[in-house]
Protein backbone atom coordinates (compact mmCIF):
# COMPACT_ATOMS: atom_id res chain seq x y z
CA UNK A 1 0.00 0.00 0.00
CA UNK A 2 1.11 4.02 -0.95
CA UNK A 3 2.65 6.00 2.01
CA UNK A 4 0.09 8.37 3.03
CA UNK A 5 1.37 11.87 2.43
CA UNK A 6 1.47 13.95 5.11
CA UNK A 7 -0.81 16.64 5.45
CA UNK A 8 0.86 19.94 5.01
CA UNK A 9 0.04 23.38 7.31
CA UNK A 10 -1.20 26.29 5.58
CA UNK A 11 -3.02 23.70 2.74
CA UNK A 12 -6.61 22.60 2.10
CA UNK A 13 -7.49 19.07 1.46
CA UNK A 14 -11.13 19.15 -0.30
CA UNK A 15 -12.45 15.70 1.27
CA UNK A 16 -15.22 13.29 0.11
CA UNK A 17 -17.24 11.59 3.18
CA UNK A 18 -19.36 9.48 1.10
CA UNK A 19 -22.71 8.82 0.91
CA UNK A 20 -22.78 8.70 5.14
CA UNK A 21 -21.35 5.26 6.44
CA UNK A 22 -18.42 6.39 8.34
CA UNK A 23 -17.21 2.60 6.67
CA UNK A 24 -17.10 4.01 2.92
CA UNK A 25 -14.42 6.81 3.87
CA UNK A 26 -11.22 6.44 1.97
CA UNK A 27 -8.22 5.77 4.17
CA UNK A 28 -6.78 8.93 2.56
CA UNK A 29 -10.30 10.68 4.11
CA UNK A 30 -9.52 8.64 7.14
CA UNK A 31 -6.44 10.31 7.95
CA UNK A 32 -7.05 13.70 6.88
CA UNK A 33 -9.79 13.35 9.71
CA UNK A 34 -6.79 12.33 12.09
CA UNK A 35 -4.57 15.34 11.05
CA UNK A 36 -6.48 18.52 10.36
CA UNK A 37 -6.23 21.48 12.25
CA UNK A 38 -9.39 22.95 11.23
CA UNK A 39 -12.52 20.67 10.00
CA UNK A 40 -14.65 22.64 7.64
CA UNK A 41 -18.03 20.05 7.02
CA UNK A 42 -21.41 20.01 4.80
CA UNK A 43 -24.58 18.94 6.02
CA UNK A 44 -24.58 15.69 5.12
CA UNK A 45 -21.43 15.11 7.12
CA UNK A 46 -22.58 12.33 9.91
CA UNK A 47 -21.75 12.91 13.29
CA UNK A 48 -20.02 9.22 13.52
CA UNK A 49 -17.61 10.81 10.91
CA UNK A 50 -16.98 14.09 12.84
CA UNK A 51 -15.93 12.05 15.69
CA UNK A 52 -13.12 10.32 13.82
CA UNK A 53 -11.38 13.75 14.17
CA UNK A 54 -8.43 14.21 16.20
CA UNK A 55 -9.30 15.32 19.78
CA UNK A 56 -7.07 19.35 18.73
CA UNK A 57 -9.06 19.48 15.52
CA UNK A 58 -11.71 22.69 15.35
CA UNK A 59 -14.95 21.96 13.89
CA UNK A 60 -16.80 24.44 11.32
CA UNK A 61 -20.00 23.91 10.23
CA UNK A 62 -20.94 25.54 6.63
CA UNK A 63 -23.57 23.20 5.26
CA UNK A 64 -26.17 24.04 2.82
CA UNK A 65 -29.36 23.20 2.79
CA UNK A 66 -31.89 24.10 -0.30
CA UNK A 67 -34.55 26.54 0.98
CA UNK A 68 -32.68 27.34 4.29
CA UNK A 69 -30.55 30.03 5.78
CA UNK A 70 -26.71 28.96 4.68
CA UNK A 71 -23.34 30.17 4.35
CA UNK A 72 -22.76 31.73 1.20
CA UNK A 73 -19.82 29.64 -1.06
CA UNK A 74 -18.02 32.76 -1.50
CA UNK A 75 -17.81 33.34 1.69
CA UNK A 76 -17.42 29.24 2.60
CA UNK A 77 -13.92 29.62 0.01
CA UNK A 78 -12.37 32.85 1.50
CA UNK A 79 -12.81 31.07 5.12
CA UNK A 80 -10.91 28.44 3.82
CA UNK A 81 -8.60 30.31 2.46
CA UNK A 82 -7.97 32.44 5.58
CA UNK A 83 -7.68 29.28 7.70
CA UNK A 84 -4.60 28.09 5.24
CA UNK A 85 -2.76 31.61 5.33
CA UNK A 86 -2.74 31.01 8.80
CA UNK A 87 -0.83 27.61 8.87
CA UNK A 88 -3.46 25.49 9.71
CA UNK A 89 -4.18 22.40 8.21
CA UNK A 90 -7.72 22.47 6.26
CA UNK A 91 -9.96 19.95 5.50
CA UNK A 92 -13.34 20.89 3.60
CA UNK A 93 -15.25 17.56 4.09
CA UNK A 94 -17.98 17.52 1.71
CA UNK A 95 -20.89 14.47 1.38
CA UNK A 96 -20.71 12.07 -1.23
CA UNK A 97 -17.78 13.40 -3.87
CA UNK A 98 -16.76 16.60 -3.97
CA UNK A 99 -16.63 17.05 -7.62
CA UNK A 100 -20.09 15.43 -7.96
CA UNK A 101 -22.44 18.32 -7.21
CA UNK A 102 -21.01 19.15 -4.62
CA UNK A 103 -19.28 22.87 -5.68
CA UNK A 104 -15.98 21.16 -5.22
CA UNK A 105 -14.63 22.34 -8.55
CA UNK A 106 -15.66 26.27 -7.85
CA UNK A 107 -13.74 25.60 -4.22
CA UNK A 108 -10.65 24.07 -6.09
CA UNK A 109 -10.40 26.84 -8.65
CA UNK A 110 -10.52 29.77 -6.08
CA UNK A 111 -7.71 28.12 -4.15
CA UNK A 112 -5.81 27.63 -7.14
CA UNK A 113 -6.38 31.28 -8.11
CA UNK A 114 -5.25 32.27 -4.22
CA UNK A 115 -2.00 29.99 -4.15
CA UNK A 116 -3.39 27.92 -1.64
CA UNK A 117 -1.70 24.26 -1.70
CA UNK A 118 -4.39 22.18 -1.85
CA UNK A 119 -5.39 18.14 -2.69
CA UNK A 120 -8.23 16.86 -3.53
CA UNK A 121 -9.70 13.66 -2.02
CA UNK A 122 -12.17 11.38 -4.00
CA UNK A 123 -15.37 10.02 -2.16
CA UNK A 124 -17.79 7.52 -2.91
CA UNK A 125 -20.58 9.50 -4.93
CA UNK A 126 -24.07 8.82 -3.15
CA UNK A 127 -25.53 7.84 -6.64
CA UNK A 128 -23.19 5.39 -6.42
CA UNK A 129 -22.72 4.12 -3.14
CA UNK A 130 -26.17 5.22 -2.31
CA UNK A 131 -27.70 2.68 -5.01
CA UNK A 132 -25.69 -0.21 -3.96
CA UNK A 133 -27.20 -0.06 -0.18
CA UNK A 134 -30.76 0.52 -2.18
CA UNK A 135 -30.32 -2.87 -3.87
CA UNK A 136 -30.00 -0.99 -7.22
CA UNK A 137 -26.97 -1.54 -9.33
CA UNK A 138 -26.28 1.28 -11.40
CA UNK A 139 -25.67 -0.80 -14.67
CA UNK A 140 -27.02 -4.75 -15.49
CA UNK A 141 -26.29 -6.58 -19.10
CA UNK A 142 -29.74 -7.14 -19.48
CA UNK A 143 -31.17 -3.68 -18.46
CA UNK A 144 -28.60 -0.63 -19.55
CA UNK A 145 -24.94 0.27 -20.45
CA UNK A 146 -25.75 3.91 -19.93
CA UNK A 147 -26.08 5.97 -16.96
CA UNK A 148 -27.18 9.48 -16.57
CA UNK A 149 -26.43 11.76 -13.98
CA UNK A 150 -27.95 14.94 -12.99
CA UNK A 151 -28.71 17.67 -10.55
CA UNK A 152 -32.41 18.07 -9.51
CA UNK A 153 -32.08 22.35 -9.68
CA UNK A 154 -30.00 24.53 -10.98
CA UNK A 155 -28.35 27.41 -9.37
CA UNK A 156 -31.59 29.29 -8.82
CA UNK A 157 -33.12 26.40 -7.68
CA UNK A 158 -35.26 25.67 -10.34
CA UNK A 159 -35.72 22.70 -12.79
CA UNK A 160 -32.30 22.42 -14.65
CA UNK A 161 -32.88 23.63 -18.39
CA UNK A 162 -30.86 20.42 -20.10
CA UNK A 163 -32.15 18.32 -23.43
CA UNK A 164 -34.81 16.50 -21.67
CA UNK A 165 -35.81 14.61 -24.66
CA UNK A 166 -32.28 13.79 -25.22
CA UNK A 167 -31.93 12.17 -21.79
CA UNK A 168 -35.33 10.49 -22.11
CA UNK A 169 -34.98 9.08 -25.23
CA UNK A 170 -30.84 8.59 -24.84
CA UNK A 171 -30.49 6.94 -21.10
CA UNK A 172 -32.29 3.65 -19.96
CA UNK A 173 -31.17 4.84 -16.32
CA UNK A 174 -31.21 8.39 -14.97
CA UNK A 175 -30.15 9.22 -11.17
CA UNK A 176 -31.36 12.46 -10.12
CA UNK A 177 -29.64 14.33 -6.97
CA UNK A 178 -31.31 16.50 -4.94
CA UNK A 179 -34.28 16.37 -7.26
CA UNK A 180 -37.40 15.80 -4.92
CA UNK A 181 -38.82 19.34 -4.60
CA UNK A 182 -39.07 18.94 -8.32
CA UNK A 183 -39.87 15.48 -8.69
CA UNK A 184 -43.53 16.12 -10.10
CA UNK A 185 -41.98 18.03 -12.80
CA UNK A 186 -38.83 15.69 -13.44
CA UNK A 187 -41.27 12.95 -14.45
CA UNK A 188 -43.52 15.02 -17.01
CA UNK A 189 -41.00 16.37 -18.86
CA UNK A 190 -39.57 12.74 -19.32
CA UNK A 191 -43.00 11.23 -19.89
CA UNK A 192 -43.40 13.81 -22.68
CA UNK A 193 -40.60 12.90 -24.22
CA UNK A 194 -41.12 9.04 -24.54
CA UNK A 195 -40.58 7.80 -21.13
CA UNK A 196 -43.33 4.88 -20.06
CA UNK A 197 -45.52 6.14 -17.35
CA UNK A 198 -45.15 2.98 -15.87
CA UNK A 199 -41.71 3.16 -15.92
CA UNK A 200 -40.28 2.13 -12.56
CA UNK A 201 -38.41 4.64 -10.14
CA UNK A 202 -37.00 4.37 -6.73
CA UNK A 203 -36.96 6.99 -4.04
CA UNK A 204 -33.84 6.51 -1.71
CA UNK A 205 -34.06 8.35 1.49
CA UNK A 206 -30.57 9.27 3.71
CA UNK A 207 -28.77 6.34 1.75
CA UNK A 208 -26.33 3.76 3.71
CA UNK A 209 -27.11 5.46 7.22
CA UNK A 210 -29.40 3.44 9.57
CA UNK A 211 -32.08 5.62 8.80
CA UNK A 212 -32.09 4.65 5.13
CA UNK A 213 -35.89 4.42 3.71
CA UNK A 214 -36.70 3.42 0.00
CA UNK A 215 -39.93 3.73 -2.07
CA UNK A 216 -40.66 2.34 -5.03
CA UNK A 217 -42.77 3.39 -7.48
CA UNK A 218 -43.35 4.71 -11.37
CA UNK A 219 -43.04 7.97 -13.32
CA UNK A 220 -46.82 8.37 -12.95
CA UNK A 221 -46.97 7.89 -9.19
CA UNK A 222 -43.87 8.49 -7.83
CA UNK A 223 -44.87 12.36 -6.85
CA UNK A 224 -47.91 11.06 -5.23
CA UNK A 225 -46.36 8.30 -3.41
CA UNK A 226 -43.09 10.55 -2.36
CA UNK A 227 -45.52 12.30 -0.70
CA UNK A 228 -47.64 10.17 1.03
CA UNK A 229 -44.53 8.63 2.78
CA UNK A 230 -43.41 11.94 4.33
CA UNK A 231 -39.60 11.31 4.56
CA UNK A 232 -38.04 14.29 3.78
CA UNK A 233 -34.54 14.72 1.99
CA UNK A 234 -31.65 14.13 1.42
CA UNK A 235 -32.81 11.50 -1.06
CA UNK A 236 -31.96 10.26 -4.40
CA UNK A 237 -34.21 9.31 -7.50
CA UNK A 238 -33.75 6.80 -9.94
CA UNK A 239 -34.99 6.02 -12.87
CA UNK A 240 -35.24 2.61 -14.81
CA UNK A 241 -35.47 -0.96 -15.12
CA UNK A 242 -32.69 -1.89 -12.81
CA UNK A 243 -35.01 -0.72 -10.16
CA UNK A 244 -37.10 -3.78 -11.11
CA UNK A 245 -34.02 -5.63 -9.39
CA UNK A 246 -34.49 -4.64 -6.07
CA UNK A 247 -36.57 -7.55 -4.26
CA UNK A 248 -33.74 -9.71 -5.21
CA UNK A 249 -30.88 -7.43 -4.40
CA UNK A 250 -31.95 -6.00 -1.32
CA UNK A 251 -28.85 -6.81 0.68
CA UNK A 252 -29.66 -4.31 3.10
CA UNK A 253 -33.30 -4.50 4.91
CA UNK A 254 -32.45 -8.28 4.71
CA UNK A 255 -29.62 -8.43 6.28
CA UNK A 256 -28.39 -5.05 8.09
CA UNK A 257 -31.36 -2.97 8.64
CA UNK A 258 -31.95 -5.16 11.65
CA UNK A 259 -28.98 -4.75 12.88
CA UNK A 260 -30.07 -1.26 14.03
CA UNK A 261 -33.50 -2.29 15.28
CA UNK A 262 -31.79 -4.36 18.14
Amino acid sequence: MSKIPPFEPGSVWLVGAGPGDAGLLTLYAYEALRQADVLVYDALVGQDILELTGPDTILEYAGKRGGKPSPKQNDITERLIALAREGKRVLRLKGGDPYIFGRGGEEALTLAAHNIPFRVIPGISSGVGGLAYAGIPLTHRETNSAVTFLTGHDASGEVPDVDWEYIAKGSPVIVVYMGVRHIRSIAERLIRYGRSQDESVAIVFRATTKDQKVVVSTLANAAQDLEKSNLKPPALIVIGEVVKLRPELDWYDKYLASEFND
